[in-house]
């Protein structure tokens, strides 16, 4: 399974991105996503996670009530919607994919991972 992340950039504080993920090869071998985040200096970090339904979605408290996150199966494609963004969430941004478990906020149960991107929020 190869993980494509994209959308990464540049926004003012009080904005919006939208994240995407890809999946490809062996799709059909993976249940939950997530999205962690590493700021630099910083140790990797939960953001988001969601079952292969999207039935059940978690999130990291300082994200709660800004950030969405959503899959399209179809497309094999999970989406972070980030708004009210904050220079806090300056971050390289990272997608997974666990073959076993539904929803997990630890990095060591996610089987895949994206190669990142860059969001960067200036104040």
């Amino acid at each position: 399974v190869q993980l494509q992340a994209s959308g990464g950039g540049l926004a003012q504080a009080g904005g919006s991105l939208r994240l995407s993920c890809a999946a490809s090869g062996g799709t059909g071998s993976i249940y939950g996503m997530g999205w962690f985040r590493q700021a630099p200096g910083k140790e990797r970090e939960f953001v988001a996670t969601i079952s292969r339904s999207g039935g059940s979605i978690y999130y990291a408290d300082p994200v709660k009530g800004r950030f969405t996150i959503s899959r399209d199966n179809s497309k094999n494609t999970v989406y972070l919607q980030m708004n009210s963004l904050k220079p806090e969430d300056t971050a390289v941004y990272y997608c997974a994919a666990s073959r076993y478990h539904s929803t997990s906020s630890q990095p060591y149960e996610y089987n895949y991972w994206g190669q990142g991107t860059l969001v960067t929020v200036s104040s």
